[in-house]
């Protein structure tokens, strides 16, 4: 061995034989992992070939079992997923078909019109209101049954259509009348309970089945009946045509009474009746004979005409919440978007029949002089239902309200009762 006598070459050899040492080390480990990880890759290997040399064969009978196992399962989801589909694809496939068209022109709602009579700011906001929509705007004074407005009278003196669910009206003042419910009373639904309030706001169709097969449908008729249904409303009104009610109820596979009460199946209303009808709910229960003036001298020398007075005064409290609830918060509440200045109580309708779809609604409202009603009926389509009706009713009011036409009521009633003092 050779020693490094001291000094700074000495040193510096020293250096770089302990670098050399250190890498020689570095590379000894280095190898030695790597030949460890080869071994353990090539033992796992060879394990694997004794397993696989080792596995058990089943035979071809069990063989053909497990795959047969395999394919049911598989073929079971495949079949479950399938009808699931197919049952999905019928919800979100079907519908109803629909010729009638919901929009016409302007021009075409008010062709043949006679409007002399009429009182012009309610016959602009009628016809504002229903813009372009295919249907009639029929507003009538529910204290003498003079009739303001009557837009596209053609369709509103027509032999009219299914009354919808409008039907529920009369049908909750005859079991009011019999004494089948007050509007407190939890009508058994099959599972839930419901009043008549809900019922009318939500315009619920099991409710009035129920109250329709206890009424029966003698009682359902003679009350329909002395609410002018199947009976001319107007008086002397040219090309007014009936609308009917039937001699019998419909068949069970039509739905019987029940059907009846609940979309007014086999009825034929025209929206003169349920503005009558509408009109006497609105006075306390008198139903007068609609009247529609044609010339000034005929508004000036016009008399109230009385059909027969309803013994329904004190039931109609009770019908008041359910009419109020649905503007508020049930199937009328599309009418609140345009107008919240008043109480507006009303009823919506909505059902189709050979491919024409009908949207009603019929309100009176509370203003400050007095009570205006209101009833709406579109035909068409898709895009026409009840609340489409009830929301051109909230601009119908909306545009009588810009237009003051309340006030102007208001003190015209102030002056006419000074001047009948004086």
């Amino acid at each position: 061995m050779q020693f490094c006598k001291s000094g700074r070459g000495c040193r510096e050899k020293m250096g770089v034989r302990v670098r050399i040492r250190n890498a020689a080390v570095m590379l000894a480990v280095v190898f030695l992992l790597l030949g460890s990880g080869f071994g353990t890759s090539v033992s796992r290997r060879a394990a694997a070939k004794r397993h696989a040399a080792q596995k058990i064969v089943e035979s071809a009978r069990t063989q053909r079992r497990i795959a047969h196992s395999s394919h049911s399962r598989r073929t079971a989801r495949v079949v479950k997923v399938a009808r699931g589909r197919r049952a999905r694809g019928r919800r979100h496939r079907y519908y109803e078909h629909f010729t009638g068209n919901s929009f016409v022109e302007n021009d075409a709602l008010t062709d043949g019109d006679v409007t002399t009579g009429e009182d012009p700011i309610v016959r602009a906001a009628a016809i504002d209101a229903l813009g372009d929509m295919n249907g009639t705007a029929v507003a009538i004074d529910p204290s003498n049954g003079r009739i303001l407005a009557m837009v596209n009278q053609k369709l509103a003196l027509s032999a009219g259509a299914m009354p919808c669910s409008t039907i529920k009206l009369s049908v909750a003042l005859a079991g009011l009348r019999e004494g089948l419910i007050t509007k407190d009373t939890m009508v058994n639904l099959g599972g839930w309970r419901m009043n008549l309030t809900q019922a009318i706001a939500k315009s619920n169709n099991v409710y009035f089945e129920v109250l329709g097969r206890r009424l029966g449908f003698d009682r359902v008729k003679h009350y329909a009946n002395e609410f002018g249904l199947g009976e001319l409303a107007g008086y002397g009104i040219q090309g007014e045509h009936l609308g009917t009610y039937p001699d019998e109820v419909i068949s069970q596979a039509e739905g019987g009474v029940g059907r009846m009460c609940s979309f007014g199946e086999g009825v034929n209303m025209t929206p003169l009746q349920l503005g009558a009808l509408t009109a006497a709910i609105a006075n306390g229960g008198t139903l007068y004979y609609l009247q529609h003036p044609t010339t000034p001298e005929e508004v000036v020398e016009f008399q109230p005409r009385i059909k027969r007075t309803l013994p329904i005064g004190d039931v109609l409290p009770q019908m008041q919440d359910g009419m109020l609830g649905a503007t508020s918060f049930g199937t009328a509440r599309s009418l609140r978007a345009s107008f919240r200045e008043m109480p507006i109580l009303g009823k919506t309708g909505t059902c189709s029949k050979d491919g024409m779809r009908f949207g009603w609604f019929t309100s009176y409202a509370e203003t400050n002089y007095g009570r205006i009603v209101t009833v709406f009926f579109l035909e068409g389509g898709r895009p026409t239902f009840g609340p489409k009706a009830a929301e051109l009713t909230g601009k119908f009011y909306r545009s009588l309200y810009d237009h003051s036409y309340f006030a102007v009521k208001a003190n015209d009633s102030v002056r006419g009762a000074v001047g009948a003092s004086q």
